[in-house]
């Protein structure tokens, strides 16, 4: 096989790569998120646990508990579709490279691997998107409960 051809298989392979790297950003940021909510989630119930049955505050950290863990729920979606994402563009690259080396033709398996790569990147965004929302809800009933809204 001559170097012009490797190199050219090498060059279609790894083009998608470059998703991988976008997502992965994406999924970084999001699995700190999610971090951060789960540490959040820890803390009320510390204090909820701490707090006397019957108080007025066990209420508002029950309910601020309830959006912790949806948003906890969300972000874990982000989080699979995100990593759906990246093993469907691994697969494209894979079936790529395969398509060149073997000189048979696999775009019917590449296209709908990058497809579905999308599809999961779209469904992690929507996620991503409702947990900002979410969070927001959250902030509000905070402030709410010390009358700063």
């Amino acid at each position: 096989m001559p170097t012009s051809a490797v190199v050219q298989i090498l060059t279609g392979a790894i083009a998608p790569v470059i998703v991988i790297s976008g997502v992965g950003l994406l999924l970084l940021s999001i699995s700190n998120r999610y971090g951060r909510a789960i540490d959040r989630a820890r803390l009320l119930n510390r204090e909820l646990e701490e707090s006397e049955p019957g108080h007025a505050r066990v209420k508002h950290l029950e309910e601020q508990l309830r959006h912790m863990h949806r948003r906890a729920r969300l972000l874990r979606a982000s989080m699979i579709y995100s990593s759906l994402s990246i093993f469907f563009v691994s697969l494209t690259v894979l079936s790529l490279f395969l398509e060149g080396v073997l000189g048979s033709h696999l775009d019917f398996v590449a296209l709908p691997f990058f497809a579905l790569c999308l599809i999961a990147l779209v469904i992690s965004m929507y996620y991503s998107i409702r947990d900002v929302t979410l969070s927001l809800a959250a902030l509000e009933l905070e402030l709410a409960s010390t009358g700063e809204r």
